[in-house]
């Protein structure tokens, strides 16, 4: 194939792989702005916020202390935020509600005393404890929902960081292929490993 050939062709091949790159980083940069917006515009709404420092101090808990110090008393607007609130502050007290039962256990225990004793005292405790879990699982899932949303996101705008990075790349070394086109002799060749090796001698 002759050199002129070949260059014209992949450095035309590049700027076609140029193209599919950056239309790729614009949907994907697109998508990071999608998310992020409707994940702030719905946490926003529904105006969470952190304890301040007293009122994490006064809970006496290591994990809340650790994890949820850095936002006291800032107002849940994205996904890491959410993801810290539904973990280390929804969870911590959920964990302490029925000696860390989860809903779906305590209200089984609930309609099994209801349908064999309607008139224990603990169907009162257990009624209580149920709505509380209901109502923690509810908002926890809610907010670990908007975190998974918004870290995908996250990976979309890293994503199109490096389609835009692939793009420039590939665009630069599409302009040199173009650029030793036109210093090739119209007739070199490209020639393969095989095609390169000396013969070997005709014994005569």
């Amino acid at each position: 194939m002759r050199r002129k050939t070949f260059d014209a062709l992949v450095s035309t091949g590049a700027l076609v792989v140029v193209a599919v790159l950056i239309i790729a980083g614009a949907l994907l940069s697109w998508g990071h702005s999608f998310a992020d917006h409707n994940v702030r515009t719905q946490l926003v709404e529904q105006k969470i916020s952190f304890p301040d420092k007293a009122g994490i101090v006064a809970q006496k808990d290591a994990e809340i202390t650790k994890y949820v110090t850095p936002y006291a008393g800032q107002q849940v607007v994205n996904g890491q935020q959410a993801q810290v609130f539904a973990n280390h502050y929804i969870g911590v007290h959920m964990r302490g509600i029925a000696d860390g039962k989860t809903y779906s256990e305590v209200s089984g225990q609930y309609i099994a005393l209801q349908a064999s004793n309607p008139d224990d005292p603990n169907l009162a405790t257990l009624a209580g404890q149920r709505q509380s879990l209901f109502m923690g699982e509810t908002l926890r899932g809610m907010l670990l929902n908007a975190y998974a949303f918004w870290k995908l996101g996250q990976i979309a705008a890293i994503a199109s960081l490096v389609s835009f990075i692939g793009a420039g790349v590939l665009l630069l070394l599409s302009a040199l292929g173009f650029w030793h086109l036109r210093r090739v002799t119209p007739d070199a060749e490209v020639l393969s490993r095989l095609g390169a090796r000396t013969p070997a001698p005709v014994e005569v």
